[in-house]
């Protein structure tokens, strides 16, 4: 079962590293987002927080999809499986560029950089609830 989920793993810590490798710090703005948006962009601001502050346990238990903390406590847990990439950041940074909502699905766009290439990421996220939570990561783009 863990050679199974060694994607999932991967795909979870290429998560963290994909918007956290910004040399410059970012905050990540909510303001340009009104209803639903705005409610997506408050959970990419706020993952982006924990993981600045490196707190794993808000990371799993408020930021991070049930499907992916499910999968993750196969493997360790998700707060282990996190610890060790969190710590390889220097400065999380990123910018939400745009912002869609589809029924209980969304993608949002952010931007990094790192070593003076913009990196743009699209995280996918769903709501659980009333809450809205990173399940994945899209496509990513350099500039």
């Amino acid at each position: 079962m863990l050679k199974s989920l060694r994607p999932l793993v991967a795909a979870i810590c290429a998560l963290i590293v994909a918007v956290g490798i910004s040399a410059c710090a970012e905050t990540a703005s909510t303001g340009k987002f009104n209803g639903e948006s705005h409610n997506v962009a408050q959970t990419v601001s706020n993952f982006q927080s924990d993981a600045t502050a490196e707190d794993e346990k808000k990371l799993c238990d408020n930021d991070l999809a049930t499907t992916l903390t499910v999968k993750l406590a196969r493997v360790g847990g998700c707060q282990a499986v996190l610890k060790a990439q969190l710590h390889e950041i220097d400065a999380l940074g990123l910018k939400i560029e745009s912002i869609s909502v589809n029924g209980t699905h969304a993608l949002a766009r952010v931007k990094t950089t790192y070593l003076g290439k913009n990196r743009v990421t699209a995280l996918a996220l769903v709501k659980e609830g009333s809450h809205w939570k990173i399940s994945g990561l899209g496509s990513a783009q350099h500039s």
